[in-house]
């Protein structure tokens, strides 16, 4: 959510943001709040006068009593128990165009930073840079559930019938590698510095509606019936969540965090859900980081956390590209953001394995999280980035690690969470 002032003094601004974001059915709500926040500030201020008119006459009553005219003091009465019925009338209306104003304000995107490209969709993101060599084998790469097949470790077959489509089960030595991963990124980035965290898992919805907008939400949670909460879909829901309505000392800054939660998605949408693979499902693991700062810091912070993420995937052997996220691809809470695209090298092209977003103060302003500065308090702003989103991770680790005879390499960075195992043998080298 933006500043109303944004409203109040730079509409154009407002509305040139809403058009490179090609959201042009929202041009009108900028006139509407502008409009409402006029209405309000008139029913605000008069009832302020009232209250001081109010105040001031209620004084004057003691001393009219005192001095015995008891016929002037019931005047003044009569008067300020009108003051009474009007102040209650206006406070009313202030309550019914103040929420107006919030439920439309919170749907004008965030003002994107003028770094983004402008562009309708993710089509027309932007290549930073490429680290790493996309390698193609000798060998056609099999395709992922092949892999993991080969090494006995997915069962997707009894997952439909406990759970339905999109959701499977990991074996053995394939399952025990998901979990080495993730283990290896939660230290990877406690030897950043970050403070590990486990979050709830499940939400209050006045929190969901705080970290992410309206649409988002429709798309992506699962509400638990017959309660507030809805299953996270990715651990800085709640770790943004962990600050809602607090007043941080400015010492306390910048505060860095890094969660591991299970995620829990609809994945609605054309794409759909995969019948054979594990790319897109409805229930994955992630860890993840979430940093807190000063408006000054944050976009020191954005290039270094995405750089976090691309320094963990180069140390595992996967070639990795960064993508900058153009107008149109971006949820409307973002400022900035960039994916971490991992090279396939079955399908010869990148695929996501993650993204870094810097949300300015939208989400700190939602929630109600401030900074207590020397001068004043302030709306800090907030970060996240994905370090491990598996079975994606695992995806991109099996396609750039498998040899011909379907065995796997493990890295180096990944052995001692493997029990210093070097490779992965097939069920039939067994």
């Amino acid at each position: 959510m933006i500043d109303i002032r944004l409203i109040r003094e730079e509409r154009e601004l407002v509305k040139e943001n809403i058009k490179k974001k090609f959201q042009d059915k929202k041009l009108p709500l900028v006139d509407e709040i502008y409009e409402l926040d006029i209405k309000y500030r008139e029913a605000k201020n008069e009832a302020d006068n009232l209250r001081a008119e109010k105040n001031a006459k209620s004084n004057s009553i003691g001393q009219l009593m005192r001095e015995g005219k008891k016929e002037e003091a019931e005047v003044i009465k009569n008067e300020v128990s009108n003051y009474a019925d009007k102040i209650s009338s206006l406070e009313e209306k202030e309550e019914a165009l103040e929420k107006e104003i919030k439920e439309k304000m919170m749907l004008i995107p965030n003002i994107i930073d003028s770094s983004v490209p402008v562009g309708k969709d993710d089509n027309e993101n932007v290549e930073i840079q490429k680290y790493g060599e996309p390698v193609t084998p000798s060998f056609e790469v099999p395709y992922h559930a092949d892999i993991i097949n080969k090494l006995n470790g997915l069962d997707k077959e009894s997952a439909g019938r406990t759970s339905g489509n999109g959701f499977y089960y990991l074996m053995g030595d394939v399952a025990r590698l998901h979990s080495a991963m993730l283990s290896y990124a939660r230290d990877f980035m406690i030897n950043k510095g970050f403070t590990y965290c486990l979050p709830p898992f499940m939400i209050r919805s006045d929190v969901v509606t705080g970290v992410m907008s309206f649409e988002e939400m429709n798309n992506m949670m699962y509400k638990i019936e017959g309660e507030d909460l809805f299953l996270i879909g990715t651990s800085e829901h709640s770790m943004i969540g962990k600050f809602k309505d607090q007043i941080i000392p400015e010492k306390q800054l910048p505060i860095s965090l890094t969660s591991y939660s299970p995620c829990f998605r609809k994945e609605v949408g054309a794409h759909g859900i995969e019948e054979r693979g594990i790319y897109r499902v409805h229930q994955f693991e992630k860890q993840e980081m979430v940093v807190l700062c000063k408006p000054e810091e944050s976009m020191e912070w954005y290039n270094k956390m995405w750089s976090y993420t691309v320094e963990f995937f180069r140390s595992l052997d996967v070639p990795v590209r960064t993508l900058e996220c153009c107008s149109g691809d971006l949820a409307d809470l973002k400022v900035k953001s960039c994916d971490v695209e991992a090279w396939s090298p079955r399908q010869q092209k990148y695929f996501e394995v993650g993204s870094c977003s810097t949300l300015g103060d939208a989400q700190a302003r939602r929630l109600g999280i401030r900074t207590k500065g020397e001068k004043s308090n302030y709306y800090l702003h907030t970060l996240n980035n994905t370090v491990l989103a598996t079975p994606r991770g695992l995806i991109a680790f099996l396609e750039n690690n498998v040899n011909e005879d379907g065995t796997v390499n493990i890295p180096v960075a990944l052995r001692p969470y493997m029990g210093n195992v070097e490779k992965l043998i097939t069920k039939e080298s067994k």
